[in-house]
């Protein structure tokens, strides 16, 4: 799946320059994961096995399927865990957010 690319967030001088519908199109990043994530999840490959549980479950359609495994595009991850939570093998685990 092709990734959308991410739009810097531009303020508004006033409040007649918003749009008068969504202020942004479906799709797309305004900044790599909102800004707000505290953890991120970390993927041992090895013990993936392809279950894709974890692909089907992210609300956020940040985990990729990479052949018959998985990688996680932490731009779009929000790190809500619930790959980690999901993962009966163990692969994927939450570990705090570098800054």
């Amino acid at each position: 799946m092709a990734r959308p690319e991410i739009i810097k967030h531009k303020p508004h001088a006033s409040v007649s320059e918003y749009p008068a519908g969504t202020v942004a199109r479906s799709g797309y990043l305004v900044s790599d994961s909102s800004g707000w994530r505290t953890e991120r999840p970390a993927l041992d490959a090895a013990l993936c096995m392809g279950c894709l549980r974890c692909y089907l479950l992210c609300p956020d359609a940040a985990v990729e399927k990479d052949g018959k495994k998985v990688k996680i595009d932490l731009k779009f991850c929000k790190g809500c865990g619930i790959c980690s939570v999901e993962c009966k093998f163990g692969a994927i685990k939450m570990q705090g957010e570098k800054k």
